[in-house]
């Protein structure tokens, strides 16, 4: 986590930005909770927690810069909301999510299925493919 934070840090001071104790207790409720999958006012009520004065929009302008600076990525699971998670490898495809439609659960899934899919396309179709995102939607482990 040290890494990420000093990483993050020197993007920031190259921007003209510092990590301010507001964008530091957001992007460590990110950290703590990666994986999970949070929407801007989830994420706000956690930062709330440990940073009281904290005001939404800070949170929301927060989330912008960090996803405009790839630290970020933006998640729409079809639920009206868009959520985020931790980009822990910049020049990775983004992993494909297995979404519950019964108890909302999101499992990511690490695999990249389709190399040889793009690989086709690519020579068929003439285009540079950059990146992909896959859900799967169907009923979880849990509440089968």
């Amino acid at each position: 986590m040290d890494n990420l934070i000093d990483s993050l840090k020197e993007r920031l001071k190259e921007k003209g930005y510092k990590l301010t104790p507001q964008r530091r207790a957001t992007l460590d409720t990110i950290i703590e909770n990666q994986g999970k999958h949070l929407n801007t006012e989830e994420i706000y009520d956690l930062v709330k927690e440990k940073c009281p004065e904290i005001g939404l929009a800070t949170v929301y302008r927060t989330l912008q810069l960090l996803d405009e600076m790839s630290v970020l990525s933006k998640l729409n699971l079809d639920d009206g909301c868009i959520r985020y998670e931790l980009n822990t490898h910049e020049d990775d495809h983004q992993h494909h999510h297995l979404i519950c439609q019964s108890c909302n659960d999101v499992i990511e899934v690490e695999l990249d299925l389709l190399e040889h899919l793009e690989e086709e396309i690519e020579k068929k179709y003439h285009f540079t493919i950059r990146d992909h995102t896959v859900k799967f939607f169907g009923i979880c482990s849990k509440c089968q």
